[in-house]
């Protein structure tokens, strides 16, 4: 069982810049990935970023040149730092820990943590 807890959302005008947080523990194998996904209301979750073990990035169009994920493995923990934010952006973020190999089809969720920027 591997648990995620997100930090670091909020409330930010257009513009603006915040840092998301995705600290893991538990039974955390290092064959893994890990990303955040956004959930706008009425939409469906869709992948931000993900980064695997190794540090190899993976971007939505929407949000390349603006959002930066990265892994501090020796901590299991992934960032993502969001700049140049813009109302569109806002929506509950997720954090998800999927495994690879082995453990592919093994994945876990946080709970969210909530973006919102102002126009």
């Amino acid at each position: 069982q591997v648990r995620l807890v997100e930090s670091g959302g909020g409330l930010v005008q257009a513009g603006g810049s915040l840092r998301l947080s995705c600290a893991a523990s538990g039974r955390i194998f290092s064959t893994n990935v890990m990303g955040w996904y956004r959930q706008a209301p009425g939409k469906q979750r869709e992948l931000v970023a993900d980064i695997s073990y190794d540090g190899t990035t993976n971007y939505a169009d929407s949000v390349k040149g603006r959002f930066t994920i990265s892994r501090d493995n020796a901590k299991n923990t992934v960032y993502l730092q969001m700049n140049s934010l813009k109302p569109e952006d806002t929506a509950v973020y997720y954090c998800k820990w999927a495994g690879r190999g082995a453990y592919l089809g093994i994945n876990y969720w946080g709970k969210g943590t909530l973006v919102t920027v102002s126009s």
